[in-house]
């Protein structure tokens, strides 16, 4: 084990491999740790199964789409305070409040500057309740 901690665990789902790949080189190259699923239903339970601190979701994904495994994360007491930024190309005014409603923190259209997606995860991890 190298003595710097990563900086945080990052969970991408994401159906783009491109855009999956340039995410997580670009985050690893930060210092995070990061976690990729191709569908929703692989997103829901990697989520289950790792608890990343930080969700980047699409929401047009094949088996689940983005809105369902936000809310089940979202409506589980265990996954709740995980803070989820949905990804879209959809930028339709509904697509987003639904996406709000379904509990996700924030809401990026596509494309989108790999800056302004690093500042919201840095936000939102320093907006978390850090767990002892």
């Amino acid at each position: 084990m190298s003595q710097n901690q990563p900086r945080a665990r990052v969970l991408v789902v994401d159906d783009e491999a491109d855009l999956v790949r340039i995410l997580q080189f670009g985050l690893e190259s930060m210092g995070y740790q990061v976690d990729t699923a191709s569908d929703g239903q692989e997103g829901l339970k990697k989520a289950r199964d790792t608890k990343p601190d930080i969700i980047l979701l699409d929401l047009m994904l094949p088996k689940l789409d983005g809105y369902k495994v936000c809310r089940l994360l979202k409506f589980d007491e265990r996954y709740k305070n995980i803070p989820i930024i949905i990804l879209s190309a959809r930028t339709q005014e509904g697509d987003q409040t639904l996406a709000m409603e379904m509990g996700a923190n924030r809401f990026i259209t596509k494309p989108y500057e790999f800056t302004e997606i690093l500042s919201q995860i840095e936000t939102l991890l320093k907006s978390v309740p850090t767990s002892p």
